[in-house]
């Protein structure tokens, strides 16, 4: 049955709330190997960081973790129970991708689930030239000796053997394996880093090495890129380059600060909270910005903390501006016509 569905209008799709896969969970090929559903799984508990920040769920060391059951998944995903564990166990830094780390409580409570950063380092190999061809080898008149003799028994063994179900924890419990010899898969290659190595909250501690501060920079600069489609925005405002760009550096300064709360609108916020605002920013918050400041004509003594005020404000103002504008020209309009 189809539903009779109005259109969207000018900015009205700005005034809803929507969960957000991020850009490079699909873009970036070390992800490729991460079913849809788990990304979705994904996107969902990113979400539910900023309940975990207003509850103030921290741990001793200052990082966020929230409560995600497997009867939320289900609930939220439609699926059965078995397929939820497998996106759990996909996700998990335990055997899959590393997107998120499950810490048992015991005692009838429900696992502590730490969502990872999604940001990578850029990815070397792209930028790696592919090795040349080898020569063929020479040909000469000796056959090839045979190295099928005394395999049969490998090619037989490869015929999956299922186990049963076992009995389920209160959280994902586990779900029917095989029984195999494969155990080098994509998803169990633990040598990828998942996320760029971030500072430690306790005081005097510094970064491992002046590396580790690059690649997390390069990262969220990445990631920004994406977000704001970088590319579009400086073809359609050319003059505007150096505008844009120090939006962009002001984003990623914020995001790789080691401080633990960041000064907005005269206020002291969690550094994670800003941050997970700026990498929801896209190509229309920043256009509303570049906007909206050109229209001030008041003198602005702190010109940094007017525009992160700015950013930080854009996906909560944006709506309400556009639809001001909206009804100022609607006014115009029916007084012209009178």
């Amino acid at each position: 049955m189809s539903l009779e569905l109005a259109y969207f209008y000018g900015s009205e799709a700005e005034q809803y709330s929507f969960y957000r896969i991020p850009k490079v969970l699909l873009t970036d090929r070390r992800y490729k190997g991460v079913s849809m559903e788990a990304k979705v799984l994904y996107g969902l508990m990113l979400d539910r960081m900023g309940l975990s920040v207003r509850n103030g769920w921290l741990d001793d060391e200052g990082r966020v973790y929230i409560y995600f059951t497997l009867d939320d998944a289900l609930a939220m995903l439609g699926c059965g129970k078995d397929k939820a564990v497998r996106l759990f166990k996909e996700l998990d830094a335990s055997g899959g991708i590393g997107l998120i780390e499950r810490r048992k409580q015991g005692q009838g409570r429900p696992a502590r689930i730490y969502v990872k950063n999604f940001t990578l380092p850029p990815d070397s190999e792209e930028c790696t030239p592919a090795p040349a061809p080898e020569e063929p080898p020479a040909q000469t008149s000796e056959k090839p000796k045979s190295t099928l003799r005394g395999t049969s028994a490998a090619l037989t063994s490869e015929i999956p053997k299922s186990a049963l179900l076992g009995s389920r924890s209160l959280d994902c419990g586990k779900a029917a394996a095989n029984k195999t010899d494969k155990n080098n898969t994509e998803l169990s290659d633990t040598e990828l880093s998942i996320h760029p190595p971030a500072p430690t909250s306790s005081p005097g501690r510094r970064w491992r090495t002046s590396r580790d501060r690059m690649d997390q920079i390069d990262a969220y600069r990445v990631l920004i890129h994406e977000n704001i489609d970088y590319g579009a925005l400086l073809r359609d405002h050319p003059y505007d380059a150096d505008l844009i760009d120090g939006y962009v550096e002001l984003m990623v300064e914020v995001c790789c600060t080691q401080r633990e709360a960041v000064r907005v609108n005269q206020e002291e916020l969690p550094a994670a909270v800003v941050r997970s605002r700026f990498l929801k920013l896209n190509r229309e918050h920043i256009l509303y910005v570049m906007e909206a400041m050109q229209r001030n004509t008041t003198q602005v003594a702190n010109i940094r903390a007017y525009t992160l005020s700015a950013l930080y404000n854009a996906p909560v103002t944006i709506g309400q501006y556009y639809t001001s504008q909206v009804s100022h020209d609607m006014a115009q309009d029916w007084e012209v016509g009178t």
